[in-house]
């Protein structure tokens, strides 16, 4: 059940956006009744300075007065267009976290706490913070190894947010709620789902060793690739709480002019950065999922650098090999294959016509034919797949949503170093060598060894699924014999259900009721 005080942060959070002129600055294509008349109100109470704004400004202040939590909320929509749109995908991607500072005593407390030694026994110096972010901020640091000195960055978590993000969180979870009850066009998108899935990646970030451990993991992968990698990790001098780092001396990526002046080749780089993270995601089916350009440095080297691995994506082989053989079928103009792969792979409904589908495919594919290859977008071309997807009943997939948003990112910075980037023959080693070892004989040996190792692994449990088999039988003679019948707890869990659907009719009741006050009282006074 959802708490009164969650209501009202909600409430909250409502009266801020509108202030803000944040409703009054989304899509109103299609509203009617009271919708697009909360929609005109919330125009005409948000403030006049707030209406002079663009709507990203608008969003960027409305989203940083509601602290944490609601920073962490507008970067995950931002890699979630098919549940904001396109458009406010893009606005929340500019999005930076523009939080104060917290006291060096803080600091001090959780790095201590979190690894059970002192802050002087653990470096020789700590320095004031110099960024601070919506989960944690980062102070350099010095650290003395072998007898050498050496810089570190320190990350340290923010204090309370744990417990500031888990309040907040029951209000998104109220606001999912309803939408899945209330707007049926929106169930599709699974918002309580989402929900879960922000939950899940916000408590992973605020745990600083599973950073650490991603970064370790993507270096392990990374350690022969050539032009990139990512910062060492001090395992010493990291815990909950605080994440140490290498130190990286270099030029951000977002730095176009800085880099030309250190001399780096701006369209080699281009091209290294798309082709690490096609290896990241078809290789190794793990890859950095925030790689905008403020997370990428150019070292003295000339290495690509990334950091903060707070967001990750994961792709299994099935996706991998989804995503292959759409790229290959779209190169070869092969639209029954693209359309049939979704079909294989359980992502469009079987009630659906492969042959329609076909068509639909082919109606973004062959435009593309024709161009000049460096003016064709793969970002543009899967953002494009996923739109007519939703005519055919495809459900959300988080991990090639949040693919194809970092593909975006990563595909504009690329073009942003080189404006005539050519990201389909920048790519051909890559998604090709995967592709002829994937999907050619030696791909088939593997799938038969696989195969045969999961055959083997099923007959090991044979004895086990017999028992159980046995066990549902007598059970299903049970019940034909009896009927079906509910323990206590169950039929407990059930009247709680019903009496929490009827307090939350009567919540939403009084919530609209103390809403209409408020804007009646602002109106008067």
């Amino acid at each position: 059940m959802s708490s009164p005080a969650a209501i009202f942060r909600l409430m909250r959070a409502g009266w801020i956006m509108t202030r803000e002129g944040v409703i009054s600055a989304l899509p109103a294509e299609g509203l009617s009744g009271l919708p697009a008349f909360g929609h005109r109100m919330a125009g005409l109470l948000a403030r006049r300075r707030a209406m002079t704004a663009q709507r990203s400004e608008r969003m960027s202040r409305a989203i940083n007065k509601l602290g944490p939590s609601y920073v962490k909320l507008g970067q995950f929509l931002a890699t979630r267009p098919d549940v904001v749109g396109t458009e406010v995908a893009d606005d929340l991607a500019l999005l930076q976290d523009q939080l104060d500072f917290f006291p060096m005593d803080a600091s001090i407390k959780a790095i201590e706490g979190s690894l059970g030694r002192s802050v002087s026994d653990l470096f020789v110096s700590l320095d004031e913070p110099i960024a601070a972010a919506s989960i944690a901020q980062v102070h350099p640091a010095f650290v003395a190894s072998n007898g050498d000195i050496k810089k570190v960055a320190v990350k340290v978590v923010r204090p309370g947010v744990r417990q500031r993000f888990n309040n907040d969180l029951e209000s998104f979870f109220l606001v999912a709620r309803w939408q899945e009850r209330y707007v049926p066009a929106t169930r599709r998108l699974r918002p309580i789902e989402v929900t879960r899935t922000l939950a899940q990646t916000t408590r992973i970030e605020m745990d600083l060793r599973l950073e650490a451990a991603a970064l370790s993991e993507i270096g392990e992968n990374t350690k022969d690739d050539p032009g990139f990698r990512v910062p060492t990790v001090d395992w010493e001098r990291t815990g909950r709480d605080v994440l140490t780092l290498e130190w990286i001396d270099g030029v951000k990526m977002s730095d176009i002019e800085g880099l030309r002046a250190a001399g780096h080749n701006l369209i080699k780089l281009a091209e290294t950065l798309i082709q690490s993270f096609l290896r990241h995601t078809l290789r190794d089916g793990f890859f950095h999922a925030d790689m905008h350009p403020g997370n990428l440095f150019v070292d003295d080297e000339g290495h690509i650098v990334a950091v903060d691995f707070g967001i990750t994506g994961r792709l299994g082989k099935k996706e991998r090999r989804f995503l292959a053989e759409i790229l290959y079928g779209f190169i070869t103009r092969d639209y029954v294959r693209v359309a049939e792969v979704h079909f294989e792979a359980g992502y469009v409904p079987h009630r659906h016509d492969v042959a329609s589908f076909a068509q639909a495919i082919r109606a973004i594919g062959e435009p593309i034919h024709g161009q000049p290859a460096e003016t064709i977008s793969m970002a543009k071309l899967l953002t494009l797949l996923f739109e007519v997807t939703e005519l055919f009943d495809m459900e959300t997939r988080p991990e090639l949503v949040m693919l194809q948003k970092t593909m975006v990112v990563v595909e504009g910075v690329s073009r942003t170093l080189d404006p005539h980037f050519n990201m389909w023959k920048a790519s051909e080693p890559v998604v090709g060598s995967w592709i002829r070892r994937n999907l050619g004989p030696q791909g088939i040996l593997v799938d038969a060894r696989e195969g045969a190792q999961a055959v083997l692994h099923l007959a090991r449990q044979v004895p086990e699924l017999v028992g159980r088999a046995d066990r549902l039988s007598k059970e299903l003679d049970r019940m034909a014999e009896h009927g079906l019948r509910f323990d206590e707890q169950t039929a407990h869990a059930i009247g709680k259900a019903e009496a929490r659907h009827t307090r939350s009719g009567r919540i939403a009741l009084w919530v609209i009721a103390i809403c209409l006050v408020i804007i009646t009282y602002e109106l008067l006074s």
